[in-house]
């Protein structure tokens, strides 16, 4: 199939208008493609064709624009892929509570384009997933049609690589990579995600390109859980793991910082390690390596409540009626994105220990714990201004996003006992008894009412 690139692909969908879709839909409109965003959820899609946005990477202003110019229009109707050039699908891929994976998503995107599939068109997938999926999932739905890959449409595999909250690396400027069905797939999809600007790297096949997603995320898993076991190992042995962390990273080669925290969340770093380990179970490989990472930072929640019932014993208090709030329900400092925050186990811990749980995070202003194994109702919570009575009624204060808005001296200074799981508290000097960090030996004494 002969495809004149320069003149073709202008008109764009993007499947899924969330974190990662919403950013590359608004690329292409900039980048003069006329650019339809599809999503199910129509609170999205009002609120693109009033010019609004609802991802803080995305400004409103650039939505708006492209929106009154033309150049991106939103929609729940899958019937607008029919003139569509190149499709994107960037749908959420979880896993279910058997941490076995959840390709639902995908399937149904596949299957919504199956029923309007039309010969020439090259279709993108960009949902994190296991090696094979474009080839064993996807094609085999669109070739239902009876047209196939590689001769009646094109079809290839680009991971996504967005990091919520980062400005100095977008959508426009982080290299892709990218891998073809075919070689005329992976020149056709190279050419095509070009014209936002970013740095193409074409591999072999879309396994390739899958299997370089995971290999990234998978990287940070265990890197992240290595330095989560030396901190409590360090809290035994009396050590600081932060100020070790910050000596080692005075070596200007062969380290790569990374720090302790109350567990790993968002979409990727948490689920891709059982992408890979469910999907090499079927060659008989057991990724038992990587598997013993995810172990330890899954454990990191459990570790966080242990700590916060040491800080409540040092003030002769128990876990049961205790006031406990939590700072930071984001899976990551300064964004609003929630999704497998280590912060909701550590809460759900803390409910089933009969503490009396609240919380405080200026970027999430709803959230809420189960229905799971930990807490099996859903409970709704909604973010409490962190006033001076609010620190002073509770029992313990648990840092567990360190968002850089929040005065942290006005915290230790309210608060009867401090739980730091990020550092945080690393510049505040006053009260210094009375903070618990992850990673260090200090202990707290217990405070004067």
């Amino acid at each position: 199939m002969e495809i004149n690139i320069r003149k073709s692909d202008e008109r764009v969908a993007v499947i899924g208008l969330g974190y990662v879709g919403l950013p590359l839909a608004v690329a292409f409109a900039k980048a003069g493609c006329h650019t339809i965003g599809i999503d199910l959820d129509i609170r999205k899609v009002k609120q693109i064709n009033s010019g609004i946005s609802y991802i803080p990477d995305v400004s409103t202003t650039d939505v708006a624009e492209l929106v009154k110019k033309n150049h991106l229009v939103a929609s729940n109707d899958y019937e607008m892929l029919r003139d569509r050039d190149a499709i994107f699908i960037c749908v959420p891929t979880p896993y279910d509570a058997m941490r076995a994976p959840d390709l639902s998503f995908i399937v149904s995107a596949a299957e919504s384009i199956e029923k309007c599939l039309k010969h020439g068109q090259i279709i993108v997938l960009q949902s994190t997933t296991f090696p094979g999926t474009t080839e064993e999932i996807v094609q085999p739905i669109l070739e239902r049609t009876g047209m196939k890959a590689g001769i009646d449409f094109d079809l290839a595999f680009s991971p996504e690589r967005i990091d919520p909250g980062r400005a100095d690396f977008t959508v426009k400027n982080t290299p892709k990579v990218v891998g073809g069905m075919t070689p005329e797939a992976t020149a056709r999809a190279t050419a095509l995600l070009a014209k936002i600007g970013a740095p193409v790297h074409p591999v072999s096949s879309p396994r390739a390109a899958e299997m370089t997603k995971l290999l990234e995320n998978i990287f940070r898993s265990v890197n992240i859980a290595l330095v989560n076991e030396l901190a409590r190992m360090s809290e035994r042995m009396n050590l600081d793991m932060w100020e070790v962390i910050n000596a080692a990273k005075t070596k200007p080669y062969g380290f790569m910082a990374f720090t302790p925290s109350a567990g790993v969340g968002g979409h990727c770093i948490g689920v891709d390690p059982y992408y890979l380990s469910w999907k090499a179970r079927e060659y008989d490989f057991y990724t038992r390596f990587i598997e013993l990472a995810a172990e330890v930072n899954q454990s990191m929640p459990f570790h966080v409540v242990s700590l916060i019932e040491r800080a409540l014993s040092a003030n002769f208090k128990s876990m049961n009626g205790a006031k406990v709030l939590i700072i930071g329900v984001s899976f990551k400092r300064d964004i609003d994105d929630a999704r497998n925050s280590p912060s909701e186990r550590v809460m759900e811990l803390l409910a089933n220990r009969k503490a009396v749980v609240d919380y405080h995070d200026p970027y999430v202003p709803k959230f809420h714990i189960g229905p799971d194994v930990f807490h099996p109702q859903q409970r709704n919570f909604s973010s409490q201004p962190l006033t001076e009575e609010l620190l002073k009624s509770a029992d313990c204060v648990v840092i567990a996003t360190g968002h850089k808005v929040i005065d942290y001296h006005f915290v230790v200074k309210h608060a009867r006992a401090v739980v730091d799981t990020c550092n945080a508290t690393e510049y505040v000097k006053s009260g210094r008894e009375k903070i618990v960090k992850l990673g260090s030996g200090v202990c707290v004494t217990a405070s004067a009412e």
